[in-house]
């Protein structure tokens, strides 16, 4: 079911979209969904429920802030280069202690893959996993090049008229993320020597025709994190959840099942 609250924490006046999916038990364990650049709670569909339900998991899905039914961004607002780290180290953080969720899994898509690393990375001990489909963790001319493209969609395409149903005000969720990923001062934006710290279980996905993002973003977080297993999917773009949502879940399903077996 759907609500907003109001966020306590140390920033501004805030209320976040959150939705609670999957198992009631409340003592099963807790998944957090962090959505991609355009996301929110409602752009995930069903497939956070779905998911949950295999796994026999409670799910935490919530729309940033500027998204969905969240607070939305000021129109004159510029989110900086940070603004990633913002979310990981402050919002997510806040969130979590408010509804008193300890030790949860994440389950991050696109920039949400990549504050799912930044999150794991300065908070070593306090994730039980975390499950990362194309995060980004540097910036490449193929993710330039296809934010430019949305660009064009937005203002020319129909893609605003898509977003109206997912967002209550779909110009604070498209140019925030937009007009940062395409500043020339972003360029430069790389977190990968900050992977490093990372110690909890950690799956990275990536589909081969990912349009946004080159197999080198989940070989550098390998790299950086030697235990991390990688999935490379066939015939999946940017979005394994919808592009290949069957081999997906299982592979989900398993490393969590061999994780769980360890310990």
């Amino acid at each position: 079911m759907n609500s907003v609250i109001d966020l306590d924490w140390n920033g501004p006046p805030t209320q976040l979209e959150i939705a609670w999916v999957g198992s009631l038990d409340l003592s099963a364990p807790v998944m957090v969904f962090l959505h991609e650049g355009l996301g929110s709670v409602s752009l995930w569909r069903d497939y956070p429920d779905q998911l949950c339900q295999q796994l026999n998991m409670r799910g935490l899905v919530y729309s940033r802030p500027g998204y969905g039914k969240s607070t939305p961004r000021k129109p004159q607002e510029k989110w900086g280069v940070d603004f990633m780290h913002h979310q990981a180290h402050a919002v997510l953080p806040a969130l979590l202690k408010q509804l008193d969720i300890h030790q949860p899994w994440l389950f991050g898509h696109s920039d949400g893959g990549s504050i799912a690393l930044l999150y794991a990375a300065h908070f070593p001990k306090h994730l039980a996993g975390a499950i990362v489909l194309a995060p980004h963790i540097m910036v490449e001319e193929v993710s330039i090049s296809s934010i430019q493209a949305a660009r064009t969609a937005y203002e020319e395409q129909g893609l605003r008229e898509r977003l109206m149903r997912h967002h209550n005000n779909p110009d604070s969720a498209f140019y925030g993320w937009n007009t940062i990923w395409l500043d020339p001062a972003f360029r430069t934006w790389n977190i990968t020597a900050e992977l490093s710290t990372i110690q909890c279980p950690l799956f990275a996905i990536q589909g081969v025709e990912d349009e946004y993002g080159s197999m080198q973003q989940i070989y550098g977080i390998r790299d950086q994190v030697p235990h991390t297993t990688l999935l490379e999917l066939p015939a999946c773009g940017h979005s394994p959840h919808k592009d290949q949502p069957l081999l997906l879940n299982n592979a989900v399903k398993a490393f969590i099942t061999s994780h769980n077996a360890q310990h």
